[in-house]
């Protein structure tokens, strides 16, 4: 099968989304999280995981673990894909998807981040006004799941005032 017989030059009407990681790195009973700069286009001010967008050539894999080393410095051990997001952004043409991990720090030493501040913060006591929209649901979820637990699939949109609604798919 050559890359013709993907059908994509078929496909210019369909659906398309921009492809992103989500990692959230963990050192004992603590999460890594980046406080975005103040300045930041998304997120400024607001903690997150860490992650960004898949590279052309790059699985998803070794883009999770290049944004990990990039904004972090860290080596990480136990990656574990944890969940897919699919974003409607209100574009039927555009969404977004988000490939949502784990991984297990060897140390907590962390290197400055362009993109903002790194904080070790204890998973009992996250401060949820200061966290991403969707964290607050997103978080407790993905720290609680087990070794053998399969990947969670959600759909996340936007109603007509902006709020953000999120949509855990059934277990089959």
């Amino acid at each position: 099968m050559g890359r013709h017989d993907q059908g994509v030059e078929r496909s210019w009407g369909r659906h398309r989304v921009v492809l992103r990681t989500l990692c959230f790195v963990t050192h004992g009973d603590d999460v890594l999280l980046l406080r975005g700069r103040p300045d930041k286009r998304l997120w400024a001010g607001r903690y997150n995981g860490v992650g960004g967008h898949i590279e052309s050539g790059e699985d998803i894999q070794a883009a999770m673990l290049r944004e990990v080393r990039e904004e972090t410095g860290l080596e990480v051990c136990d990656l574990r894909l944890r969940g897919i997001l699919h974003i409607d952004i209100g574009d039927p043409m555009l969404g977004v998807l988000v490939f949502v991990f784990t991984a297990m720090a060897l140390n907590r030493q962390t290197l400055p981040s362009r993109e903002g501040g790194l904080e070790w913060l204890s998973i009992e006591d996250l401060p949820v006004a200061d966290l991403v929209e969707d964290l607050p649901v997103l978080l407790p979820k993905v720290l609680s799941m087990g070794p053998s637990d399969p990947p969670f699939f959600a759909e996340y949109s936007y109603d007509e005032a902006d709020r953000l609604a999120i949509a855990f798919a059934k277990v089959q």
